[in-house]
């Protein structure tokens, strides 16, 4: 474990567009190549494989799919007004649309290769009333996965993201505006980690990533995700040789909470979700420390 200052937060950076917007295909095409590159040398490879295969699953049924509405523009000029997210959580779980691409995601998953229990929820999901999925799919707009429902979760999870992501693509980037602290511009939801880019023109800038409709909006370098304290900021990472490791834990001593950074201005080729699960590690290396973590991953249940 390491505590080391982030060299690369000096100098100038261009001002960087507020928000970029997620293309749901490229999406979930980009996650699932990532996934399966990770699983080749990590301990978590069927886990991975598995994920990779559910974003294969995500992809093809975001595919299937005409491009999402916008909202009404009267409803998102007042909740900019508010400094309020335009797409209302609750109204996009309740949708039919929401209900037809979550029996499209789980017959699509069904032909995934997974453990027996995996097989079990799935088909238990399938098979439940309305209630029960309108009641899962809250906990999960609330950024929560209730206690013993992580296998059933995870396949709810993926239909909640391509319905969100869908919503999110067809929003204007440039009407978002800042909600709060580690608040998603979009959907409102919380970051799973952020990531310093390497696009061209806007190297080094800073983007915290929505876990639910994957929109990036740019964030302060040194600020915590979770209190928004510019105080107390340091980094953690897992010893592996690696002078600057490219995953580091930034941890703020003033809320005892950590979310992780990813230095995709180092190595392109990193996925927000798909290496928050791989570098697992960082988590088990963080979890019994006087830190909590404060980043959101539903395929991350645990720790």
């Amino acid at each position: 474990m390491s505590l080391t200052p982030d060299p690369s937060v000096i100098g100038g950076v261009a001002t960087p567009q507020f928000a970029r917007l997620p293309d749901p295909r490229a999406l979930f095409q980009r996650r699932a190549t990532r996934l399966r590159h990770l699983a080749q040398a990590s301990n978590l490879g069927p886990y991975l494989r598995f994920l990779a295969d559910l974003s294969d699953a995500q992809g093809r049924v975001a595919a299937s799919l005409d491009a999402a509405a916008p909202p009404d523009p009267a409803l998102i000029e007042r909740n900019r007004s508010y400094r309020m997210p335009p797409i209302d959580r609750a109204a996009l779980i309740a949708s039919a649309e929401m209900g037809r691409i979550l029996d499209a995601l789980l017959t699509e998953a069904d032909a995934i290769e997974m453990p027996a229990l995996a097989r079990a929820a799935l088909q238990a999901l399938r098979e439940a009333p309305a209630s029960d999925r309108q009641a899962l799919l809250a906990e999960l707009a609330a950024d929560r996965v209730p206690d013993g429902f992580a296998a059933p979760a995870a396949f709810a999870a993926a239909a909640l993201q391509v319905a969100a992501a869908r919503a999110a693509q067809a929003l204007d980037a440039g009407k978002l505006v800042p909600i709060r602290v580690g608040t998603c511009p979009a959907c409102g939801g919380r970051p799973g980690a952020s990531m310093v880019t390497a696009t061209q023109h806007q190297e080094g800038a800073r983007y915290a990533c929505c876990a639910t409709c994957a929109t990036q909006w740019n964030e302060v370098r040194l600020k915590c995700l979770c209190c928004g304290s510019t105080k107390g900021i340091g980094y953690r990472a897992i010893d592996d040789g690696n002078a600057d490791p490219v995953i580091k834990a930034e941890v703020c001593d003033e809320c005892h909470s950590w979310v992780k950074i990813f230095y995709q201005n180092r190595d392109t080729a990193l996925e927000a979700v798909a290496d928050d699960i791989a570098s697992l590690g960082l988590d088990a290396l963080l979890r019994d420390s006087e830190w909590r973590r404060g980043g959101f991953n539903p395929f991350l249940i645990g720790y």
